[in-house]
């Protein structure tokens, strides 16, 4: 009876530890995903200057980008410091990119998945299917007293990040992507900051605004499109992924070109289908940082796949893209 009573204890000191572990994990991942809410919170609710500096593969580029939020609307460019000149100029949905070295301004709509720092979707909860979310501690960045969270991907289909958020504000100050557990894909840090206060309105400004009378112009003149209908299908999708926005657009002077959007919440895959009368393109993956691009041929259509997000996911779609003529 001794024997017995002690393994009852024992049994039930163990289950206790259990729920009291499985207690504090889901307490830990309800503060990590409220973290990540105020990072998307942040980005519509906050007006900032700050220089940063993207990393990947061995390569640097340092950047400054400037937000305004005025009521509804949000004014924000984006510009290239070393190198090339280049801006990215958005006031509301409408986006303007200025590439002075082409003689080109490239016209587009803003979409959600466009933002910068990235912007997190409104319900993290479902990212909570595809990644484990955990605080990692307190770090300083820029002059900022950041909380660490790290998403780690449950499979091979998505990559991990480790985010670095201010304390006060909730404000995206630092990131990193990678595959596995400790390959870097890409990495951006500001390495000067300002939230709030008051931010001069000509830092939102093109300088090439007003100079462009001889620039050539392209519009992506997109139009929300039921692909499927237009006989375009998608017979499989990565685990966790699902269809977010399609729509036609004019892309490199080629109009009506198909364009899907995927995502997991986090990740973001894009697939156009483009008719052209080129040589058919033989199968080529290339990647940049923690983009990687995959292009097949389809008939007399090519299939260019471009995601954030590892080659495993970016072949996968390429591969599940289908054409059926419509009856």
């Amino acid at each position: 009876m001794r024997v017995r009573s002690r393994a009852i204890a024992a049994a039930v000191f163990c289950l206790s530890l259990v729920v009291l572990q499985e207690s504090a994990i889901a307490d830990t991942q309800a503060d990590a995903v409220s973290l990540l809410n105020r990072v998307y919170a942040a980005t519509q609710r906050f007006s900032y200057t700050g220089t940063f500096i993207y990393q990947h593969d061995n390569q640097a580029e340092t950047s400054r980008i400037t937000r305004i939020v005025d009521g509804p609307v949000i004014r924000e460019k984006l510009e290239t410091l070393d190198g090339q000149p280049r801006e990215i100029v958005r006031s509301g949905d409408e986006v303007v990119c200025y590439l002075p070295a082409q003689s080109t301004v490239r016209m587009d709509k803003y979409s959600a998945q466009q933002g910068f720092p990235a912007v997190l979707p409104a319900q993290v909860k479902e990212l909570l299917e595809n990644y484990e979310i955990r605080r990692a501690g307190m770090e300083r960045v820029a002059g900022f007293d950041c909380n660490v969270l790290l998403l780690e991907a449950k499979d091979n289909m998505r990559y991990g990040h480790k985010l670095w958020l201010d304390s006060q504000t909730g404000m995206l100050v630092k990131a990193k992507t990678f595959v596995g557990r400790n390959e870097v894909m890409e990495q951006f840090a500001f390495s000067q900051l300002q939230i709030g206060g008051n931010i001069d309105r000509e830092l939102v400004r093109s300088r090439f605004a007003g100079k462009t009378g001889s620039w050539r112009v392209e519009d992506a003149a997109t139009a929300s499109a039921d692909l499927a209908q237009a006989g375009w299908i998608l017979r499989a999708r990565p685990p966790g992924f699902r269809k977010i926005m399609e729509m036609t657009r004019t892309l490199g002077g080629s109009v009506g070109v198909g364009h899907m959007v995927l995502s997991d919440g986090l990740a973001v895959i894009s697939v156009f289908m483009e008719h052209t009368s080129q040589r058919p393109a033989i199968p080529e993956l290339t990647r940049q940082g923690a983009i990687n691009v995959f292009v097949r041929q389809l008939g007399s259509h090519r299939i260019t796949v471009v995601g954030e997000a590892p080659v495993e996911s970016v072949r996968y779609v390429a591969q599940a893209v289908e054409y059926r003529i419509p009856r």
